[in-house]
């Protein structure tokens, strides 16, 4: 399965700019807040579901958040 790397400082700027914090972001997309902070650090990858509910919930194309087939996380 695909796994996709977060443009970390990228997903930050989006989620403070809407205005939400982690457990908000992480409730609505339906993940723990634990994750996304693992996300928002580059630890952990996202799988597709998860990154298309990412960017939906912040307005935005998946192109501005993520890089396809990253094998290292992106600081």
């Amino acid at each position: 399965m695909s796994r996709i790397m977060v443009r970390t400082e990228a997903l930050i700027q989006a989620r403070v700019y809407k205005g939400l914090t982690q457990k908000e972001l992480a409730s609505r997309i339906g993940v723990s807040p634990a994750y996304i902070s693992l996300i928002e650090r580059g630890e952990k990858s996202v799988g597709p579901a998860t990154a298309k509910r990412i960017c939906e919930t912040l307005d935005l194309q998946w192109q501005q958040l993520f890089s396809l087939n990253s094998t290292t996380p992106q600081n």
